[in-house]
């Protein structure tokens, strides 16, 4: 499916002179949505062509790639198995209970243990204890994930000046900017606190893709909201406004700090009048079941 362009109007954008589309990325697939779908498509087609028939990924309790990976395990005929942060908690919260729907395997790791996930010796040991499954990184970035990111841009027909993005690892944002070689402005929203330290990895990421270097992206750090899955009351109201005038349903995690970020942006006069923006929306909804269990708010 084609992630479709939905244009956004209210009377600030008239006022500061600026156009604004959302790439509707969160309606590529029922459950393995948006910028996780782009990750996993060469992921998988490579645990194919590697005659790999076991997932074996990371991710916290509420992560969106795990709920995507077990999706994807479902649909094309994967085993599945979910590396997960922390202790096990029953009932389990609505994001582990679809997974294990789809048939996903759970294993619990200490936050200890945890983070030495990307370490070859306890990466081989997991190989070796689970038959040498095709291993998935947290929050699924790797080269092939960049790859699949580069056509985040590719079907846009429209012309357009700036082009925004929610970060969490760096993976969607550096396939935007490798595939539009050099060409537009690129805004990178990180959720995390302090989300300048995802230049170097940014950087490295698009290295390892096609060695090359881009000067035309920023990152935008002002807008995480205290750090990582850490909300604020603003936040949620601007969420609940946004949606109701644009019916276009938002996360907290990284979409709705996006949005507001960029509606800040456009009301402080940031865009040059005549500019034509696109932000792309990537997804993560099914968390918005799991926020309101953990936080007993709405969102």
């Amino acid at each position: 499916m084609k992630a479709p362009l939905q244009q956004l109007f209210s009377p600030l954008f008239e006022e500061q002179g600026i156009a604004l589309w959302v790439k509707r990325e969160d309606l590529l697939h029922p459950t393995i949505s948006g910028n996780k779908w782009r990750k996993l498509r060469y992921n998988l087609e490579e645990a194919q062509q590697l005659g790999k028939d076991t997932l074996l990924t990371f991710g916290g309790a509420y992560s969106n790639h795990i709920a995507a990976v077990a999706a994807a395990g479902q649909e094309f005929g994967f085993r599945t198995i979910g590396m997960i942060r922390g202790e096990e908690h029953l009932p389990l919260n609505p994001t582990l209970s679809f997974a294990t729907r789809a048939g996903m395997e759970l294993h619990y790791v200490s936050r200890e243990d945890y983070r030495h996930k990307q370490e070859p010796d306890f990466l081989a040991r997991l190989s070796l204890q689970f038959n040498q499954p095709y291993i998935l990184p947290e929050g699924g970035t790797n080269a092939l994930a960049v790859k699949g990111c580069t056509e985040i841009v590719s079907d846009i027909s429209i012309e357009y000046d700036y082009i925004c993005c929610a970060c969490g690892t760096g993976g969607t944002l550096a396939g935007i900017i490798a595939g539009l070689e050099g060409k537009r402005q690129v805004l990178g929203f990180p959720a995390l606190k302090g989300g300048e330290f995802l230049r170097e990895e940014i950087e490295q990421l698009i290295e390892s893709y096609n060695g090359k270097q881009y000067a035309n992206w920023q990152l935008v750090t002002d807008y995480h909201f205290g750090g990582y899955a850490k909300v604020k009351p603003e936040l949620l109201a601007f969420m609940r406004d946004f949606g109701e005038q644009h019916q276009l349903p938002l996360e907290p995690i990284y979409t709705g700090k996006m949005f507001y970020g960029l509606l800040d942006l456009i009301q402080k006069g940031y865009f040059p009048g005549g500019s034509r923006i696109i932000a792309v929306h990537t997804g993560g909804l099914q968390g918005n079941a799991g926020f309101r269990e953990r936080l007993g708010v709405e969102v």
